[in-house]
């Protein structure tokens, strides 16, 4: 029920950005996409979605009741729930840093939450976004704790896991479908 209304929210602001650019005229509108640059985000969004991989062989790591790895910490494929949820927590962490560059640069050439209509839209999709990501920061890191306090690694731990994932790629399902209308379409 939760996602789904995750679901509904994301869905407001689609319908926000989607009915600011009807009304705005093209031009304009234009005039300020041209200031979001792509490979920058690119580059982001390939890490963001790296990181559901790596959360999902944190899954697969948790239902074979592996909390920590069995080999060394270059042996990926020995890899435990904890270290991969790790990596995913550093992937989740990189793509908020990178959003923050970007914000710095787009206030830098003038684009703010208040210059322009554009800009409203933009920041609030990409910043509610991003405040969901950092929600799910928070989530891996109560999912690593509770893994490290357990004394024994049983289902409850596994089931935190997995509701966790789902949290996490629909975070990132959100981001594809933001990158593609904000960065790719224009």
């Amino acid at each position: 029920m939760w996602l789904a209304s995750e679901l509904m929210f994301f869905a407001g602001l689609f319908a926000m950005y989607f009915t600011v650019r009807s009304v705005m005229p093209e031009e304009e509108w234009a005039a300020q996409a041209d200031n979001v640059a792509l490979v920058f985000p690119l580059i982001n969004t390939t890490v963001l979605v790296l990181s559901s991989v790596t959360c999902q062989a944190g899954v697969f790591a948790a239902e074979r009741f592996q909390p920590v790895r069995t080999g060394t910490l270059l042996q990926v494929t020995k890899w435990g729930m904890n270290e991969w949820m790790t990596l995913t927590y550093l992937m989740g962490s990189f793509f908020i840093a990178g959003q923050i560059f970007e914000y710095a640069e787009l206030v830098e050439h003038g684009l703010t939450i208040s210059s322009s209509a554009y800009g409203s839209v933009f920041y609030l999709a990409t910043g509610f976004h991003g405040l969901h990501v950092i929600g799910g920061l928070i989530a891996f890191l109560f999912l690593l704790g509770r893994s490290f306090r357990a004394k024994r690694f049983t289902h409850h731990e596994v089931t935190t896991g997995l509701v966790v994932s789902y949290y996490w790629h629909f975070v990132d399902v959100v981001w594809i479908a933001l990158f593609l209308v904000i960065y790719v379409l224009k």
